[in-house]
């Protein structure tokens, strides 16, 4: 994951890819909706630390984040999930 770099993150959500990731303990889908608009949906469950199911980030946002992301990995359509 060293070499994936904000910009290509960047680069593929604005080309339809579905970026999955882990944020503070909890696993997280994200994709492009519109211009500098972002869906991140909640993929984990935790009963003692209820988050948002469903949140609506700007660019600003997703940056913010990024340094803290883990176990990125991306989908293209119907294929395999590729680990970065």
């Amino acid at each position: 994951m060293e070499n994936y770099t904000f910009e290509k993150m960047w680069e593929d959500l604005r080309n339809g890819y579905q970026i999955y990731y882990t944020y503070v303990g909890n696993r997280y889908l994200l994709f492009k909706t519109a211009e500098n608009c972002y869906t991140q949906k909640l993929l984990s469950d935790h009963k003692k630390n209820p988050q948002p199911k469903v949140l609506m980030l700007t660019l600003k946002r997703v940056k913010e984040m990024f340094l803290d992301m883990e176990d990125i990995e991306y989908k293209i359509g119907t294929s395999e999930i590729e680990n970065l």
